[in-house]
């Protein structure tokens, strides 16, 4: 019979002999055991089986439909600035940023070297559409793992609902490709849902590591590079991970690893543009609100694709799927039990899904505040790909008597299979649907048009891809024609005529420019016009182009919104203002007949009011570090700037006397 061991020799089995001394052994932590996927191999194949038709649906529906937006172009002018040595500016000596994407603005610029001699077009055209395929992709996979842990060794086949609803939508197919950052977002959105389902619950991945909690507080951190008010479903994500943050380290790497790049962003932007937020958002008054304009955007969405019936269906389907979720037994929380009943509650697959809808709702409720947008559906898509997520793919189970008794089961099961017939039904409906119908490319009073149908319209070209597709264009073609025939210099506007543009001359010599700003060469040219894209990408990078709704135009930025302007282009600077801001021809016969010698003379004048003057110093004057700290410095001040449109008005707020400028000479 073996002896027991004694007390001391248990002590000394605990422990090990170093330089003469005891020291107690640790206790080996025994790892915690995660199961591996445990998909039903049926569950399996028929997820991959869903994402691989509705990748290729989304995919081919997309091409079908590819063109590159007049918006999309604007950040190429501005990738092709950065690569001629000019920095992140639309118009070199001009510190603007007139692109809303950071992100999508620097991936465009990597995307160009990769893509060596190609046009930027093309290259645009192709990251895009891989982003949005990969977005979708990505919504179906996490949600595919949000029931995953309820369909271990049931008969189950995963079906795509949500994303047959999304990719269903005329405008998710036309924006997949337009050259705005819509696909970015998309990759963005689909990924930081993933992440968060493998956050809520232990699977494959370690949700407490630091690797991946460091990962998923950049991917939550880098949302307002992708968008700014991304920042508000980034920020919520950031929220629940401090929430469940086991001790202070994991809190200190979560803000780090969170907030890093975009803090040291904005700080560049700051000093580098003089502003807290994008140019765009200053031209389009983001923070401003005119609901009654966003609930016109969100009937124009509804209306022409009756949305309202997918969410008639897909609601109770959800609400049917959680009801039917089985609770397996065999996770472990992933929070410790011992650290607290909120924390445990945040890092949860139901928080999970409570934030991915909360994130749409404030979207949505964003944009509508707002007043939309101009370009039918666009803003309202990002809304519609969060609500959706939830139930981007659902399963359904045969019932096997285990949770509730079979007749109750096949009850459910019928449920789910008629729910998910008529959602499917209607995105078939859908997908074919006209659209807006005739109004699609009239501007009516809401200001809203379908653009791709537009702009193909316009060009007559059913797929403009390419600044020279648009050269058809009206006064795109005239332009260039002007642009050859003023070797010397000459500023361009828009005339009532499609064919010509009314030409300013350049002083000559030229005169000596404002202090701190390059002076004035010979021939220079400045065209003025609200089509910055196409404009932009066809002249060359020497032409400085100007718009009235202030997206390149630092002066146009800074006015006031007009309260009944179409949306999205709801500033509109005179061109009088143009006209004194450079070494333009002041006075008749050089300046067209509709325009006043008086108004130049007192925009002009106004020009030296010495708050302008700050401003317009903060974009134009050389960068040097006491530039870039004098602009990080007065950045709030910049931001809030304002100017009146009407010069005589701008030199009563900043209280400069009114030039008298003689009568002009009767025109023969």
């Amino acid at each position: 019979m073996p002896l027991l061991p004694s007390a001391s020799t248990k002590l000394k089995a605990l422990t090990i002999g170093v330089a003469g001394r005891t020291l107690p052994r640790r206790p080996v932590a025994r790892p915690i055991s995660r199961p591996v996927f445990p998909y039903d191999t049926v569950v399996r194949v028929s997820l991959w089986i869903g994402v691989a038709a509705v990748a290729v649906l989304f995919g081919w529906g997309s091409w079908q439909r590819r063109w590159i937006a007049d918006d999309g172009l604007i950040v190429l002018r501005t990738v092709r600035n950065m690569l001629a040595g000019n920095g992140p500016v639309f118009n070199a000596g001009e510190r603007v940023e007139a692109n809303t994407s950071t992100g999508w603005t620097y991936l465009l610029y990597v995307g160009s070297w990769v893509g060596g001699p190609m046009r930027l077009e093309y290259v645009a055209l192709a990251v895009a559409l891989v982003l949005s395929v990969l977005g979708v992709v990505l919504l179906m996979l996490g949600t595919g793992r949000l029931y995953a842990p309820s369909l271990r060794s049931r008969r189950a086949i995963m079906l795509p609902a949500g994303a047959l609803v999304y990719i269903a939508v005329p405008p998710a197919r036309d924006f997949a490709t337009s050259g705005l950052e819509s696909g970015l977002v998309l990759a963005y959105l689909g990924l930081l849902w993933w992440m968060m389902v493998c956050w809520a619950q232990p699977l494959r991945v370690r949700p407490d590591s630091r690797v991946f909690i460091g990962t998923l507080a950049f991917v939550a951190g880098f949302s307002v590079l992708v968008r700014p008010e991304l920042a508000l479903m980034g920020g919520l994500a950031l929220i629940m991970m401090l929430i469940a943050a086991r001790n202070w380290r994991r809190r200190v790497l979560i803000v780090v690893a969170g907030g890093l790049l975009p803090v040291a962003y904005q700080i560049f932007r700051m000093g580098y543009y003089g502003l807290l937020v994008p140019g765009t958002a200053l031209a389009k008054d983001a923070a401003g609100d005119k609901w009654s304009q966003g609930m016109i955007y969100l009937s124009n969405f509804n209306a022409p694709y009756a949305i309202w019936v997918p969410v008639v269906l897909l609601v109770p389907l959800g609400l049917l799927l959680m009801a039917a979720r089985r609770r397996p037994s065999f996770l472990r929380p992933v929070v410790a039990a011992d650290y607290g009943r909120v924390a445990r509650a945040v890092q949860s697959p139901p928080a999970v899904v409570a934030f991915i809808l909360v994130s749409g709702l404030l979207q949505a409720l964003y944009w509508i505040r707002q007043g939309g947008d101009f370009m039918h559906g666009r803003v309202l898509l990002v809304p519609l790909f969060c609500l959706l997520a939830p139930v981007a793919v659902i399963p359904l189970a045969l019932p096997d008597g285990k949770d509730f008794s079979k007749e109750t089961g096949y009850w459910l099961a019928g449920a789910v299979s008629l729910l998910w017939l008529g959602t499917a039904v209607w995105s078939l409906w859908v997908a074919n649907s006209p659209g807006m119908g005739d109004d699609a490319t009239h501007v009516t009073y809401s200001g809203i048009v379908d653009l791709r149908r537009f702009y193909a319209q316009a060009t007559g070209d059913p797929h403009p891809v390419t600044a020279a597709d648009y050269l058809d264009y009206p006064r795109m073609a005239a332009v260039m024609v002007a642009l050859n025939n003023t070797p010397d210099g000459a500023l361009l506007l828009p005339s009532g005529n499609y064919t010509q543009w009314d030409l300013v001359p350049m002083i000559q010599p030229p005169p000596p420019a404002p202090k701190g700003q390059k002076p004035y060469e010979p021939g220079q040219h400045t065209v003025f016009f609200t089509n910055l894209g196409m404009l932009g990408m066809n002249v060359g990078l020497d032409v400085r182009v100007l718009d009235q709704i202030g997206l390149a135009n630092p002066l146009a930025q800074h006015t006031q919104r007009l309260t009944h302007g179409r949306i999205g282009h709801d500033k509109n600077l005179f061109p009088d203002w143009v006209i004194a801001d450079g070494p333009w021809v002041k006075w008749p016969p050089g300046i067209p007949g509709y325009l006043s010698q008086q108004w130049v003379a007192e925009a002009e004048a106004a020009l030296h009011c010495p708050a302008t003057q700050a401003v317009l110093n903060s974009v134009r004057a050389p960068m040097s570090l006491h530039q870039f700290v004098s602009n990080v410095l007065h950045s709030v001040e910049f931001t809030r700037y304002r100017i009146d449109r009407v010069p005589l008005y701008d030199l009563v707020r900043c209280g400069l006397e009114v030039p008298q400028v003689p009568p002009a000479p009767p025109r023969e």
